[in-house]
């Protein structure tokens, strides 16, 4: 039995190339579909050029025939058609001028014509529209082809537990050369391990493992701090470990609200562009940014130059580094002056060469997989880039847990020497705010 994939309006904004996803079934498009992607065609965005992508592809095929009759697609395997929808297949109680019922009522035609010849499957990533497909008897499914995990329970965190005996844990405190067998623990290059004693579970060690023929490095406890932030858990240890390691060209960090992830970057940030010694001075400038993604309804166009619409953006940035400054203004107006800060807009950062610098993307949770590859595909020659976000604030209603570009990159990079990750997880701001993502 052959399947006809049905795809929602949200497939496409998601994917221009979803049409080549389902190799030997065919590919029906409700014409509501078609007036939908429409109306994002002129969006500036990932969307927008989802939309612009689709609309030249679906017009490329015209040449091969018709939409109306079908076209071939994926070599001939399968065929790609529009399909109208037959007004009375729809239930009475579904209002026909909303677009999803539309689309179900295009399904559900389909179904008639094929009758039990042909298994119609509705592809959408909006849950409503899968529920009410649930509710008519119609087959529907998420579309996947952006999540890297199943679960965001099995997202790689960067930290594992290990099992040694207790000479070994005094072998590391006497920095001895320790390595890990392969057959005892699967690692991942620039993952940190805390060795636990088998005999005594208070009795730990905790190590960078960079690869099975080198040996374990003891993570440095940064007691004097990093540009006066001193880490308040193993974790933030972890993350400043990763942050100054000339060797990582690629940071990733996630954790929860005031779990401190963009004030270490910042801090780390700072420090080897402006620190005492030579050995800090490893980047000429710093770099922030951030996806412009509102939360809640936006407020609309914001007057004045670049500079003044990005502002209320940014200011959650501003906030750090003047707290980073000691809220000393006039130096950092004068670095920001002199470029050695960086304070830009993600929109423009299309078409550069970044080189020697360290670049931070702040919210990087609300960035797509294609948006994310933009901006690491501008990284030159001895920079790093830090990407921060909290996995469980997303705002891209296209995005979701395991399908958003951070954690792409956290699960594409992990076994890269160049990259490095962490999860935070204790929030350090305040109990107030530590409480209040736990409970609300």
């Amino acid at each position: 039995m052959k399947n006809i994939y049905v795809l929602d309006t949200n497939v496409f904004l998601t994917d221009a190339n979803c049409l080549h996803k389902y190799c030997g079934a065919d590919i029906a498009i409700p014409l509501k579909v078609l007036d939908e992607i429409d109306k994002h065609k002129k969006r500036q965005d990932s969307v927008g050029v989802h939309a612009r992508n689709i609309i030249r592809k679906l017009d490329e095929m015209r040449k091969d025939g018709n939409l109306f009759d079908g076209v071939k697609i994926n070599d001939g395997k399968s065929n790609l058609y529009v399909k109208k929808y037959d007004p009375f297949c729809l239930p009475d109680d579904l209002d026909l001028d909303n677009p999803d019922n539309q689309i179900i009522a295009t399904v559900l035609s389909l179904k008639k014509e094929h009758k039990n010849n042909v298994e119609i499957v509705l592809v959408s990533r909006d849950i409503n529209m899968r529920v009410k497909c649930d509710s008519l008897g119609v087959p529907c499914q998420d579309y996947n082809d952006d999540q890297v995990v199943e679960d965001i329970e099995t997202l790689y965190t960067g930290l594992e537990n290990h099992l040694v005996d207790e000479q070994v844990i005094d072998s590391m405190y006497k920095s001895e050369d320790i390595f890990l067998d392969e057959n005892d623990v699967s690692l991942v290059p620039n993952q940190f391990v805390m060795l636990i004693s088998n005999s005594n579970e208070k009795k730990t060690a905790l190590v960078k493992f960079i690869n099975y023929e080198t040996p374990l490095k003891r993570v440095d406890s940064f007691k004097t701090g990093i540009w006066g932030v001193r880490p308040k858990n193993k974790e933030q240890n972890f993350a400043l470990d990763l942050l100054t390691d000339p060797d990582i060209h690629l940071v990733s960090i996630i954790g929860k609200a005031g779990s401190g992830k963009t004030l270490l970057a910042l801090a780390a940030g700072l420090q080897q562009c402006f620190g005492e010694t030579v050995n800090d001075l490893n980047y000429r400038r710093v770099i922030v940014t951030k996806p412009v993604e509102p939360v809640g309804k936006d407020i609309g166009f914001l007057p004045g130059t670049m500079e003044d619409k990005m502002m209320p953006w940014l200011a959650p940035i501003q906030d750090n580094l003047q707290n980073l400054m000691g809220n000393d203004k006039v130096t950092l107006d004068m670095y920001q002056e002199e470029g050695k800060i960086e304070v830009e807009a993600m929109t423009f950062i299309r078409g550069r060469s970044i080189a020697n610098s360290y670049i931070i993307i702040d919210e990087a949770q609300n960035m797509t997989k294609h948006e994310i590859k933009t901006v690491l595909t501008r990284v030159g020659e001895g920079t790093k880039i830090v990407l921060t976000g909290d996995i469980e604030q997303i705002d891209n209603v296209y995005l979701d847990q395991t399908s958003n570009g951070l954690t792409y990159v956290i699960e594409k990079f992990k076994n890269q020497q160049v990259a490095g990750h962490i999860t935070l997880v204790k929030g350090e701001r305040s109990k107030v705010a530590t409480i209040a993502s736990k409970i609300l």
